[in-house]
């Protein structure tokens, strides 16, 4: 008889408990105890697409527990190597000036969806399963939210003219709003 590796253990027991949080123990528990388990989770949620929610996804869970929230795709999402070399990730994080291309957050900023500290992650800019590389021209930084809602539908960053008209077209609270964000983060004085 063949014998059930930690990841289908995990995978067996997340589908039993779809909407019960389950906190790190039980997860170690159900991959017979085995210690690399959050990386089976991790593996589930990012190369195979399952809702996995963290404290990182929903500011009701504590750090260490984790909710699958619904049933998971039938089909498997097809699995990458999910390393992203040191190097390239200081790189893409040096560049994009340790912000997030998506919301502006940078490390340390309060979320205003988790009400947590923000912190960076290497997103694609072309999902990797649409195609994209592990390469600078198609990574940028994200922050948790942005990151964990942009997985797989992700659009390349938005034109200037396109940008300039979604700014011109908000009412004046929105647009100070924009313009004092962007003094802070250039760091312009009056």
């Amino acid at each position: 008889m063949a014998r059930i590796g930690s990841k289908e253990k995990i995978r067996q027991f997340l589908l039993a408990n779809v909407g019960r949080v389950i906190e790190s123990h039980e997860l170690q528990e159900a991959s017979g105890g085995a210690g690399q388990y959050g990386r089976r989770l991790r593996e589930l949620r990012d190369q195979e697409g399952w809702p996995i929610l963290s404290h990182h996804d929903n500011a009701d869970l504590k750090p260490g527990q984790y909710l699958l929230r619904e049933k998971p795709p039938e089909t498997a999402i097809v699995v990458f190597s999910p390393v992203i070399s040191a190097r390239l990730r200081a790189m893409v994080l040096d560049r994009n000036g340790f912000t997030c291309q998506m919301c502006g957050l940078t490390p340390g900023d309060i979320d205003p969806f988790t009400g947590r500290k923000a912190r960076l992650h290497i997103g694609h800019i072309v999902d990797r399963s649409h195609g994209g590389k592990d390469e600078l021209s198609n990574l940028r930084a994200l922050c948790s939210t942005c990151n964990q809602g942009a997985k797989n539908i992700t659009t390349e960053k938005p034109s200037t003219i396109w940008l300039l008209t979604q700014i011109r077209r908000a009412g004046i609270d929105e647009q100070r709003s924009v313009y004092d964000w962007l003094r802070q983060k250039f760091d312009v004085r009056d």
